[in-house]
């Protein structure tokens, strides 16, 4: 794949199995948003994106297949909690258990929570979905730590349920709970055997 010119996806390889998370990793400029973008779909490739060996190109036409929570906020500001949970078909219960600071606002607004309260709401709907794949770009943005740990634990959870392709360049939140791990780097993706791979890529210091 071309923009402007520069070739930015030329030689690209991603496996994501159900019951496992697959990390996504790559330096800012590589990629890694757009190759997300055309495994949903919304990006169209030459390549084609397969699910149990069937092709899918518009696989954003297909919530029961897949699910993606992009960087940017997607749920409307004038809708509520309530009527959120009740979109997805979800149990809202279960979701205060697991934040109890939303234990008294379920008839919220969207617009009356924080970028971080946001941002898990979007990240809880996508992962619990029925979908069996989701893909997760930058889930912990904006989230404090707590929250981010729990937000792992959900991770670990739903991953028997479903395959789950992620994002995040807070990495150490990414390798810690991942079966694979890809680098993106220049064009290409890399299959680490071990986290010490990741420096020898030239992706961090670890």
């Amino acid at each position: 794949m071309e923009f402007n010119g520069r070739k930015i996806l030329s030689d690209i390889y991603v496996k994501c199995e159900t019951g496992k998370i697959t990390g996504l990793l790559g330096r800012n400029g590589q990629g890694k948003s757009c190759l997300m973008k055309i495994i949903y779909g919304s990006l169209q490739c030459e390549k084609s994106v397969r699910f149990d060996n069937v092709a899918q190109y518009e696989a954003y036409k297909r919530p029961d297949l897949l699910l993606y929570l992009p960087q940017f906020n997607f749920i409307p500001r004038v809708l509520s909690l309530k009527r959120v949970f009740k979109d997805f078909e979800l149990d809202y219960s279960f979701f205060q258990i697991l934040f109890p600071e939303f234990e008294k606002r379920y008839n919220a607004s969207i617009s009356d929570l924080s970028g971080g309260e946001r941002r898990l709401i979007e990240l809880y709907v996508i992962v619990t979905s029925r979908s069996q794949f989701v893909i997760l770009d930058e889930p912990f943005t904006h989230l404090n730590p707590l929250q981010i740990e729990k937000v792992q634990q959900l991770l670990l959870q739903e991953k028997e349920n479903k395959g789950l392709l992620i994002t995040d360049h807070m990495f150490r939140h990414i390798t810690s709970i991942s079966d694979n791990l890809y680098v993106l780097s220049n064009g290409k993706t890399y299959l680490t055997e071990s986290v010490t791979d990741i420096e020898t890529l030239g992706y961090a210091r670890l």
